[in-house]
């Protein structure tokens, strides 16, 4: 699954308030079975493409799909703006700072810079036979 969280000030917050719609859609996916998660932080246009606000996303984020029941080691967080397209599908100019995401599976350290990286790195569930 793809959690989209808006970076904007009061957006994000609103999104992870006691019933906020952000923190009910990780539960939502963790309930259903959805066991890898993308989480693309967006509109950093809004946030003049802040390295200190895409950090205090992620640390409140991390903290909260931890008591989900999501390891945030195992989750890629891209910096986007989909309005623009940065770290869409190509590496942003926008946000120097960022130097990618890294996630640990069950075959490693995988690492990418963009939201599709982030796509392409799911691994396709098994099957029951």
């Amino acid at each position: 699954a793809i959690l989209i969280i808006a970076a904007g000030t009061g957006e994000f917050e609103a999104g992870i308030s006691k019933d906020g719609q952000t923190r009910e859609h990780a539960l939502l996916a963790f309930t259903l079975g959805v066991r890898q998660l993308i989480v693309a932080i967006n509109k950093m246009d809004t946030t003049k493409w802040s390295e200190d606000r895409f950090n205090e996303i992620i640390k409140e984020t991390s903290n909260f799909i931890k008591k989900v029941g999501y390891n945030p080691k195992a989750v890629a967080f891209v910096p986007i703006s989909g309005w623009h397209g940065d770290n869409m599908l190509e590496e942003s100019s926008n946000m120097p700072w960022y130097k990618g995401w890294t996630k640990e599976t069950k075959a490693g350290v995988v690492k990418g810079k963009t939201l599709l990286d982030a796509i392409d790195a799911i691994e396709p569930p098994v099957r029951p036979s």
